[in-house]
């Protein structure tokens, strides 16, 4: 008896210190030294338990549904060999700008000179920005003035690209000069400006899946510099920073949606 004792009071410390180790998460099991030393014998050590994957039930994944999930991080620095993740932010960045001035420039409850600027004219030379063939100035604050002296040929095709803008515009002719009167601040317009920034979302929102696209090819032509692991969590990181942008969009569709119907 009093041997057991001994052997119990010289394992005692060891055993409780994985005891404890078995009922804290993986991630926060450490190696620790333990000096339970007996008769200055020496110390004894506790080593952490093994890791235990556990298989989530059915109840458990239907508690989890539409929790956000894990978000990855991977270092740039790392895979910039693989592909430039740095490179692949900066062009889903540049479509969030893009969509920003857009919405600054053509979808403004006061329409202004500089909300006909982008218009896209389709003329014999290509696709042309309306301020590119035509002077726009505003005559006034019930008026903008297109003046089509410089490219004549154009005109019929301005006309036609500014009625089609979905500003809600109706232009009115007068040889080269294009007059086009400013409607007023009604309900139905500002619900034509929110219908229009949804779909200058959307035109945004192909532009970053072209982006996210160009991103994925590159990296499938990457497969004999990494593993597939690899390649599978560069994956999900692009995929994230795609989300993320999305999120982004329609937030600032949100805001400008509240902006337009007051």
């Amino acid at each position: 008896m009093a041997l057991s004792l001994r052997c119990f009071r010289l394992v005692h410390p060891a055993f409780c210190s994985s005891l404890a180790a078995l009922t804290r998460p993986v991630s926060e099991i450490t190696l620790k030294t333990v000096s339970g030393s007996r008769n200055d014998h020496g110390q004894y050590m506790a080593y952490p338990a093994v890791p235990v994957c556990h298989f989530a039930t059915k109840k458990a994944k239907a508690k989890g549904k539409g929790q956000s999930q894990t978000r990855m991080n991977l270092n740039t620095a790392l895979v910039e060999d693989i592909i430039s993740l740095e490179e692949v932010d900066e062009e889903m960045k540049s479509v969030i700008e893009a969509l920003k001035d857009n919405f600054n420039k053509t979808v403004n409850i006061r329409t202004s000179p500089g909300s006909l600027d982008q218009i896209t004219v389709v003329t014999a030379d290509g696709k042309l920005a309306l301020n590119q063939i035509g002077q726009i100035s505003m005559k006034s604050p019930q008026l903008i003035l297109v003046n089509m002296a410089s490219f004549p040929e154009c005109t019929a095709a301005a006309i036609k690209a500014i009625r089609e803008s979905g500003m809600n515009l109706n232009p009115e002719v007068e040889g080269t000069l294009i007059r086009v009167p400013i409607p007023k601040v009604t309900r139905e317009h500002r619900e034509m400006l929110v219908k229009l920034a949804k779909q200058n979302t959307n035109k945004a929102k192909d532009s970053l899946r072209k982006v996210r696209t160009n991103a994925m090819n590159k990296l499938k032509k990457s497969k004999d510099k990494a593993s597939e692991d690899t390649l599978r969590l560069i994956e999900k990181q692009i995929s994230q920073m795609a989300d993320d942008t999305v999120a982004e969009l329609d937030r600032h569709l949100a805001v400008k949606t509240e902006e337009l119907l007051g």
